[in-house]
């Protein structure tokens, strides 16, 4: 059984939005790439903490526990 893990949301949400989308975007359009089916979504990088502090005025803590 080949397992296909989607990488674009955080590959484009770091490199096109600056990290800037908000939790409630991020699921929203998760609930869409839901429907087709893959494995996993991948959301989160490695400047999850540091945007939703300091520029979305988000708990990082409450943004991956959403995921």
């Amino acid at each position: 059984m080949v397992k296909i893990v989607e990488t674009s949301v955080r590959d484009g949400h770091q490199s096109l939005f600056a990290t800037r989308m908000t939790t409630a975007e991020v699921v929203e359009l998760c609930k869409e790439y839901d429907k087709v089916g893959f494995h996993a979504i991948e959301v989160w990088g490695g400047a999850t903490f540091d945007a939703a502090m300091r520029f979305l005025n988000e708990d990082p803590w409450e943004k991956i526990k959403t995921g």
